[in-house]
């Protein structure tokens, strides 16, 4: 595979590494970006243990709460400037409370859904037209029960928490429920507690942490030791109960709901939580201004 200036810019945006360690990461594995990056995190040098997904799409991302239901919905468009359009948003809206009322199983069953006598799948088609641009109803989820909603940026991003709680209509809760939730946007999760992990994920990783205590040295059994309290590492960063509190670092995530389960008199557990970020993996079409424009002339 063909190293460029292009792969070796992305290995580094992704790893926050040097661009010669960039290069020849790339060159020792072929190319291969996903094994460049292990390469480089098991030498030591990357500074990033996952690959961040690529945000290009536009559209928008916005959460609806009815009664003990709670939705978080993504739609994308083509452009941001239509992403702000009231047309856009209203229809957002409507996509958002009609799986709130009608809890469809997926985005084709949603589209099937009639609201004041238009399906969700034919009022799409007539943004589209109207419009002027692609539009497409991408997920969203659905949870019933004591929710937190949460949504940044205009959209970007929208967090939902679901706690197993008795306090939830208390003085504090809803506070504490907006801190979780920025915790989500903000450092992204990926698990919810180190028993949610996959075991072939805890593996892979042991594996590298192995190989990169090696590479500093250590003989194999000392680093198989040492790897204990790196996987320790691994947990408090990627699972969300164990993630350092950013607004308190001297406790985790658990134990500040705990701490306010306790001042609260009652029972706060974080049950399951859904994060959504507009575009998250989807790579957008980067076009030739200069030849769009020579193209226009003609």
């Amino acid at each position: 595979m063909a190293i460029t200036a292009q792969s070796v810019k992305e290995l580094r945006e992704m790893t926050g590494c040097g661009m010669m360690d960039c290069k020849k990461a790339l060159s020792e594995t072929n190319g291969d970006m996903d094994k460049a990056v292990e390469y480089l995190r098991e030498n030591g040098l990357a500074k990033a243990a996952k690959k961040a997904g690529r945000i290009a799409a536009e559209g928008l991302v916005t959460t609806y709460t009815e009664g003990n239901v709670s939705v978080v919905v993504e739609v994308n468009a083509e452009t941001d400037f239509v992403a702000k359009n009231e047309q856009f948003t209203d229809f957002v809206n409507t996509v958002a409370k009609a799986v709130a009322e009608h809890n469809p199983a997926d985005v084709e069953e949603l589209k099937t859904v009639s609201v004041d006598g238009t399906t969700i799948g034919d009022m799409l088609t007539e943004k589209i037209a109207t419009i002027g641009e692609n539009m497409n109803i991408r997920r969203f989820a659905r949870f019933e029960g004591d929710c937190v909603t949460y949504v940044h940026g205009e959209g970007k991003i929208g967090v939902i928490v679901k706690f197993d709680t008795d306090v939830a209509s208390k003085p504090g809760f809803e506070e504490m429920g907006k801190d979780v939730c920025m915790q989500i946007t903000a450092m992204n999760a990926p698990y919810l507690n180190r028993e949610s992990v996959p075991a072939d994920v805890v593996e892979h990783e042991k594996e590298i942490l192995t190989v990169q205590a090696m590479n500093e040295g250590k003989p194999e059994e000392i680093a198989k030791k040492m790897v204990m309290g790196r996987i320790n590492k691994f947990y408090k960063e990627n699972c969300l109960l164990e993630q350092e509190f950013v607004k308190n670092g001297d406790m985790n995530i658990k134990q500040y709901i705990e701490s306010v389960a306790k001042e609260l008199g009652g029972k706060i557990e974080l049950s399951e939580y859904v994060r959504m970020e507009k575009g998250e993996g989807i790579e957008k079409k980067e076009d030739d201004f200069a030849a769009e424009v020579a193209s226009m002339i003609k």
